[in-house]
């Protein structure tokens, strides 16, 4: 099959586009035929080495498409089914072997396309709003890199649960994407102090929770914008890592919280995995929870694909079509 590999940690140069041997089913595993995967910032921290992995290894981490094979001890999914699944490595390839059990039904109204750009992000942005820090009627979230494929979803969740929204982007074009998804209100980051704009917006109070997949850049500003035990949930790191924090630092700004989540641990069980994602699927295909592609790619161009989401020239999601 043809295959995106890494053999070193690096740059996009690193993406080696090429014939690879057919993944090889084990037990409680199905063979996928790929439609379409979706391109997500973990593969940059695979493919940098930020997360590492024994190499060499194909990136990826989410994808839709029909069950090839199963193993003879898989029941939950069956050859010709419409799946998707996120969290398993392997999706830049023309086929993956997945544990079975993580496999989610795709229903017949949502394209191939439209699952692999929604699923991580979409049930990223649902365990955030509902798990991480249950919004209400009534809240304010701030939410950073909100034009981005992540940032949409969770501005959209968060409306939908009754909170009102700060949305912070990098430029006017970006801020009517936020603006569209419903974002009260917008700032421009290159334009304007975050931080200030948002005492201001609170009349001082501060929000009451902050969405951060930036992380260096703006955890620390980020901090200053909470209210008294406010919730900080840092969930990515697209500028860098956060340096270590000193604790007590959380006391003098007003009793803050600070959580590191990642997705794999709010979709640990199949029950909870199915719960998410069948809630993203159903308001995706009602229209409540709009899904924004800002272009597909062919595999074989991954490369430059990755130089697109790290220098912010998408808006939405990036899909790779094998």
């Amino acid at each position: 099959m043809r295959a995106i590999q890494i053999h070193q940690f690096g740059g996009p140069e690193a993406l080696v586009y090429g014939e690879a041997p057919l993944p090889e089913l084990g037990p409680g595993q199905a063979l996928i035929k790929i439609a379409a995967a979706g391109l997500n910032f973990i593969d940059v921290y695979h493919r940098t080495g930020a997360y590492p992995s024994p190499l060499p290894f194909t990136p990826g981490m989410e994808a839709a498409g029909v069950v090839e094979a199963v193993a003879p001890d898989v029941a939950v999914v069956k050859p010709g089914d419409r799946v998707a699944y996120c969290m398993v490595r392997g999706a830049y390839a023309e086929y993956a072997v997945v544990p079975a059990d993580r496999l989610t039904p795709l229903p017949a109204s949502l394209t191939f396309g439209t699952a692999a750009a929604v699923l991580l992000q979409g049930m990223t942005a649902h365990y955030l709003t509902h798990s991480t820090y249950p919004l209400r009627h009534g809240d304010v979230a701030l939410v950073h890199a909100a034009a981005g494929a992540t940032g949409s979803l969770l501005v959209q969740m968060a409306k939908r649960a009754g909170a009102a929204v700060i949305a912070t982007v990098g430029s006017q074009a970006k801020a009517e994407l936020a603006r569209a998804d419903g974002a009260d209100r917008v700032i421009i980051y290159t334009e304007a102090d975050y931080e200030q704009e948002v005492r201001e917006i609170t009349d001082g109070r501060g929000v009451d929770v902050v969405y951060d997949s930036v992380g260096q850049a703006t955890f620390d500003r980020g901090l200053n914008c909470l209210r008294p035990r406010g919730l900080m949930a840092l969930f990515g790191q697209s500028s860098g890592a956060v340096p270590p924090i000193d604790l007590q630092v959380l006391n003098q700004k007003g009793s803050l919280f600070v959580t590191r989540p990642t997705l794999g641990h709010y979709i640990a069980t199949r029950s909870e995995l199915l719960s998410r994602a069948g809630d993203l699927f159903m308001w995706v295909a009602s229209g409540e929870i709009k899904v924004r592609i800002d272009r597909t790619m062919p595999l074989s161009q991954a490369a430059e694909a990755h130089r697109l989401l790290q220098s912010r020239q998408t808006a939405g999601k990036v899909l790779l079509i094998p």
